[in-house]
């Protein structure tokens, strides 16, 4: 009882630091961005497989370093000859010259037993192999680390499309909702001879194109949930509530904080890996070129040997010896000179990507400070361009219950406000990206 209650104690902890709170049943989640950020890195597939990576590394480092480290073995056997074997000498050694003499030799019994121990003493592309194998543990934690930052941004971006199809549903169901009125008013014109048939028309024509539209919004946004059922490692059946508006996030954006942080470049995630995929490449030709070097190992046995016609009565006679063994390549038919070659092409092949991935950094922070800037102004203009455009189509509506506009001309204006809407979303939608993929760069994620 006591084991159960700490398991329990254990598992509501996990819950509180993961942050998934109001949980109505199992199947449902309500979440921050930063709560759904924390959930998908211990439960996001692509991530547990880097961790398993980063654990296989490390054992991978001890199996090397083994190698190295002092062996022990020990070996014991018992034997019953049944028949001893016979051999024919010399009479000569009897006495008895010109005749073979049947001698049998060993006794019935045998027994023994030894322990040996061996220790490499040099070799060095042993000790390069462990020093590679430590650069490869390094190399596992790092793409953990991109394993972790590619799923926050995947997950951050799961979360903006759900807001943004959400906040897209609630300006359709809003102008739906105006077009409904609109229509119930030109029904009543009609009736009262104020309309005509086709402006009825018109407006019936408008609101299904609109619900229309409504409809595969909705399914695009239960797309996008699913998108984040994905990210975060859970089943398609989970009901998932996001906390946080769009308020919350366009709140945040301070351009001028983000574009005066300084970028360096050494300190970016893709940099750091082709960095040690340089440093790799620098230990396969260090480790080729050492191949040519003796190996030096050193070794000791004790050992104990019984021997008798009964088992009770076998003699024991110790034996032991220490020694070293030397190991020197002299030809190896050019295999190892075309292996060094090939390391270094491949170091210098390395070398050439470590260039090319600091321009394309450099290339992509300006390229992005640009985005960002040129993202902000169309998303202030977009929203501006909002308000006009309802400002206009609340007129037109005015005019046209007013019997001074045509059908066709509110149906215009209502385009042009829609229109307006659906550009400040994707305006919205396009800084928010911007932002995410920069502040990604610059390790702010």
């Amino acid at each position: 009882m006591k084991r159960k209650a700490i398991i329990i104690l254990i598992t509501l902890i996990t819950i509180s630091r993961l942050g998934v709170s109001g949980q109505a049943s199992d199947s449902e989640m309500v979440l921050s961005l930063q709560q759904a950020q924390d959930y998908a890195l211990l439960n996001n597939k692509m991530v547990q497989a880097a961790k398993s990576d980063v654990l296989a590394s490390r054992i991978a480092v001890w199996e090397t370093i083994s190698a190295a480290l002092p062996e022990i073995s020990a070996t014991g056997s018992f034997t019953d000859n049944l028949k001893l074997m016979t051999t024919l000498l010399p009479g000569e050694f009897f006495g008895q010259p010109g005749v073979k003499i049947p001698v049998t030799f060993g006794s019935e019994f045998n027994s023994s037993g030894s322990v040996q121990a061996s220790l490499l003493l040099f070799n060095a592309p042993l000790y390069i192999g462990i020093e590679t194998n430590k650069l490869a543990n390094k190399l596992s934690e790092e793409n953990l680390e991109k394993s972790e930052l590619d799923t926050k941004e995947s997950v951050a971006m799961a979360y903006y499309l759900i807001l943004v199809s959400e906040k897209s549903l609630e300006i359709l169901n809003g102008n739906i909702a105006n077009l409904n009125e609109t229509l119930k008013s030109t029904r009543a014109m009609y009736s009262a001879g104020m309309a005509e048939s086709t402006d009825v028309d018109q407006m019936v024509s408008n609101l299904s194109m609109v619900e229309n539209s409504r409809s595969s919004l909705e399914r695009n946004i239960e797309l996008n949930y699913n998108l984040l059922r994905f990210q975060l490692g859970v089943s398609a059946g989970t009901v998932i509530r996001l906390t946080e508006k769009l308020d919350s996030f366009t709140d945040l954006v301070n351009i001028e904080a983000i574009l005066s942080q300084e970028f360096d470049h050494t300190q970016n995630i893709n940099f750091r890996m082709i960095e040690g995929q340089e440093k790799m490449s620098a230990l396969v030709l260090k480790s080729q070129k050492a191949s040519v070097l003796p190996t030096l190992a050193g070794f000791y046995n004790y050992g104990t040997n019984g021997m008798g016609d009964k088992v009770s009565e076998l003699q024991w006679f110790q034996n032991s010896m220490a020694g070293l063994q030397i190991s020197v390549p002299i030809i190896a038919s050019g295999q190892r000179y075309a292996r060094i070659k090939k390391a270094q092409y491949n170091l210098e092949k390395a070398r050439t990507t470590k260039e090319m991935v600091t321009e394309q950094l450099l290339i992509q922070e300006k390229q992005l400070r640009y985005n960002l800037i040129n993202a902000n102004l169309q998303y202030k203009s977009q929203k501006e361009n909002v308000e006009v455009s309802r400002r206009v189509y609340e007129s037109m509506e005015n005019k046209f219950r007013q019997g001074m506009a045509s059908s066709l001309e509110l149906t215009q204006a209502n385009s042009q406000f829609l229109q307006a809407e659906n550009n400040y979303i994707s305006a919205l939608m396009n800084l928010l990206q911007t932002k995410l993929a920069l502040d990604k760069l610059l390790n702010n994620i």
